[in-house]
């Protein structure tokens, strides 16, 4: 169900009678806009992505998550269930893990010493009964009462995903046939990670969730993809949706090239560079589609991609309202062969902080949220590939994904 905004904001904020075709430039530094996405979105009924299923393999093991700005830690417990709760002490509110991960027989804030097992549940706490029968907790005292705020969790092709909400269907469901299916061929296999590491992006983590549904800049601002023929909008592929619009699957396939002119009027084509090393785009064949480049968003902040065998999770989360984390995971399968591992690590320096294709997303989204500033009372325009939200099946010269997810960010906020 549709809430409004109750406070200022839902007067203040007028959307554009346009609908998702325009965007207020305002919801990229509005401190209110960003505290409430907090509350109805992020805690909302959405399922945010925590984890990979692998960095939890061992009872005992817990990492670290965040949804939104809200500290979470995902654990497996010693019979091998998975929970997930918020890292906050239900005693005075201090971060009860502080390491990244760890493994531990029970997570133990280190303020007062209160100590829960790895499903939240408190197990003790120190001096409870006071020194020599003074102090302690009052006899009605009831640890049952005194747990770690807890998420639903559900587990979908090795990612783990958790909600605040008791409203939030299954996530099979949430993400829809089309997603799950794609989801199915990337990550149905048992699989490894091979690296990670994450960056700081400066802009609003919104900037971010455009700029990888938008299929028309990957090939005008990445000039790698372009030279080298890796992802081209003259290659076959599209832009497909769920049914409500969020998430959304960018895909092309390279051996359809057939070379645009189009591509000799824009800057990004450099058709005199030449790579040292041209091995590193050799590919072996995985899948029996053609497709051998997949960039994958699930509502509000994960991407699974695949460029070609170079497979990644990535995902961000807000760290302020003009800042951003964005973490990278690289996987293998585990059945890979030694040189396929090899050829995927190589292939890895495509994406990342620095990578070859990725390193201008690193600052094209602060371009934005700087441009934008003082601008507040003016709105972005988005209606290349038409006005609707709806899959663009044969053409990736669309921007149909990001009003997807404004179509999706409007309903949960009201707006």
């Amino acid at each position: 169900m549709d809430v409004p905004i109750t406070h200022d904001l839902a007067a203040d904020l007028a959307w554009p009678q346009e609908g998702v075709t325009r965007v207020p430039f305002r919801v990229f530094s509005d401190p209110g806009i960003y505290a409430e996405e907090q509350k109805r979105l992020f805690r909302g009924p959405i399922w945010n992505f925590l984890c990979l299923e692998v960095e939890i393999l061992r009872p005992g093991d817990w990492r670290l998550a965040t949804v939104g700005e809200t500290p979470v830690v995902v654990t497996r417990d010693e019979h091998g269930a998975i929970h997930a709760m918020v890292n906050r002490c239900a005693h005075k509110g201090a971060l009860v893990c502080l390491q990244e991960r760890g493994n531990a027989k029970a997570l133990t804030c280190v303020y007062h010493s209160w100590s829960y097992d790895l499903a939240g549940r408190l197990q003790s706490v120190a001096f409870r009964h006071g020194v020599r029968g003074k102090g302690g907790m009052p006899e009605d005292f009831d640890t049952a009462r005194h747990r770690l705020e807890q998420l639903r969790v559900e587990v979908f092709c090795g990612l783990v995903f958790g909600t605040f909400s008791d409203a939030t269907v299954p996530v099979e469901t949430y993400l829809g046939d089309t997603m799950a299916r794609m989801i199915r061929r990337n990550l149905g296999r048992p699989h490894r990670i091979l690296g990670m590491h994450s960056q700081i992006i400066h802009n609003n983590w919104k900037l971010y969730a455009e700029n990888v549904r938008d299929s028309y800049h990957a090939t005008l601002l990445h000039t790698f993809y372009t030279t080298f023929k890796v992802n081209r909008l003259d290659m076959d592929g599209g832009m497909l949706l769920s049914e409500d619009g969020r998430h959304s699957i960018s895909y092309a396939k390279r051996d359809t090239l057939q070379q645009s002119d189009e591509y000799r009027k824009v800057h990004s084509a450099q058709y005199g560079s030449a790579l040292a090393a041209p091995e590193m785009l050799d590919t072996f064949t995985e899948f029996d589609d053609g497709v051998t480049h997949c960039i994958q968003t699930v509502f509000p902040t994960l991407v699974v991609q695949l460029t070609l065998n170079s497979l990644a999770v990535r995902f961000f989360t807000p760290r302020g309202v003009d800042k951003t984390e964005l973490f990278w995971i690289y996987l293998g399968y585990r059945d890979d062969s030694e040189q396929q591992t090899r050829q995927r690590l190589m292939q890895s320096n495509l994406t990342g902080a620095a990578g070859l294709v990725s390193l201008e997303d690193g600052c094209i989204n602060e371009f934005v949220q700087r441009g934008t500033r003082g601008s507040e009372d003016r709105n972005a325009f988005l209606e290349m590939g038409g006005r609707d939200v709806a899959s663009s099946d044969g053409s990736r010269a669309t921007e149909t994904g990001i009003r997807g997810f404004w179509q999706g960010y409007r309903k949960l906020m009201g707006f």
